[in-house]
């Protein structure tokens, strides 16, 4: 099965456009878009950008092509505007794949959006990752602000190791792609550019992806898992792909101003490409 994958797009017009004419000559079989899909939060006429640039060029591209796209949210996309992708999930647009798993050709794909704590204050997609620990120098998500009601209790209790140990029960994971919005902890994907960072003279971890995703990938050795939110990550270690036991894990974020877009074949994964395009 030939796939494209995009993560970290932050409503960038020209990202975008890259994008939808790249599927449109491709015509590959699947297009996975891996969360902070959105303009800034602070932006005007967000919903008109969502119907205009992401939803109509996905509905012109479906009516000449078999392309099935899936998508997820982050950490910078307001919950406010999850209904929307809902909605068009229900339309049959796209694929809305967070804490969900539908069935595709000879696989699975499974999606889910939220990150460890985060030093942000937009606290609708990060939760506890392992535990109730917060790393030096972030906001805790009992913390910050929302723009969709939680209860307390999920806000103080609720971790991504938990969800995850749901998820994992709708497939085979060797059948499945992951489709995470922050990468596996301790790994060429997670690195930031906090190096020699302190606050209040505590050092910052330079790893900053997710522990419960780590643990999950080498328990559980799914086909493939996709990754972004950690912008600088290739950058600075020079890798977007590594295998974590037979896993192999692919990151499409980046801190440039080009669109980032990683080309691969579930049937060759080894062979996967990602490509700058500006």
């Amino acid at each position: 099965m030939k796939c494209i994958f995009v993560s970290d797009l932050h409503g960038n017009k020209k990202r975008y456009s890259n994008l939808f004419k790249i599927v449109k000559d491709k015509s590959p079989e699947a297009v996975f878009i891996g969360g902070d899909i959105l303009p800034n939060a602070y932006s005007k006429n967000i919903e008109r950008f969502v119907e205009k640039t992401i939803f109509e060029n996905i509905k012109k591209i479906k009516n000449k092509t078999n392309t099935t796209f899936f998508l997820i949210l982050g950490n910078d996309d307001p919950r406010t505007f999850e209904k929307m992708f809902l909605n068009a999930d229900r339309k049959d647009i796209l694929q809305y794949v967070h804490n969900k798993t539908v069935k595709f050709q000879d696989f699975f794909v499974s999606g889910y959006s939220f990150v460890p704590p985060t030093p942000f204050q937009l606290k609708d997609w990060e939760k506890y990752d392992v535990s109730r620990f917060v790393d030096v120098g972030a906001i805790s998500p009992e913390e910050g602000i929302r723009t969709f009601d939680v209860h307390d209790d999920t806000k103080r209790y609720s971790t991504i190791s938990e969800d995850l140990e749901k998820l994992v029960k709708k497939s085979s994971p060797k059948k499945t792609i992951y489709l995470f919005h922050s990468p596996p902890y301790n790994t060429y994907l997670d690195l930031a550019d906090l190096e020699g960072k302190k606050v209040d003279h505590a050092p910052i971890d330079i790893h900053v992806g997710s522990i419960a995703i780590e643990r999950f990938i080498k328990k559980y050795k799914p086909l493939l898992t996709l990754h972004g939110h950690v912008h600088e990550s290739t950058r600075l270690s020079g890798k977007w792909m590594q295998k974590v036991g037979k896993t192999f894990c692919f990151s499409a974020a980046h801190d440039g101003p080009e669109l980032a877009l990683v080309r691969f074949d579930t049937n060759l994964l080894h062979e996967a490409r990602r490509k700058l395009i500006k």
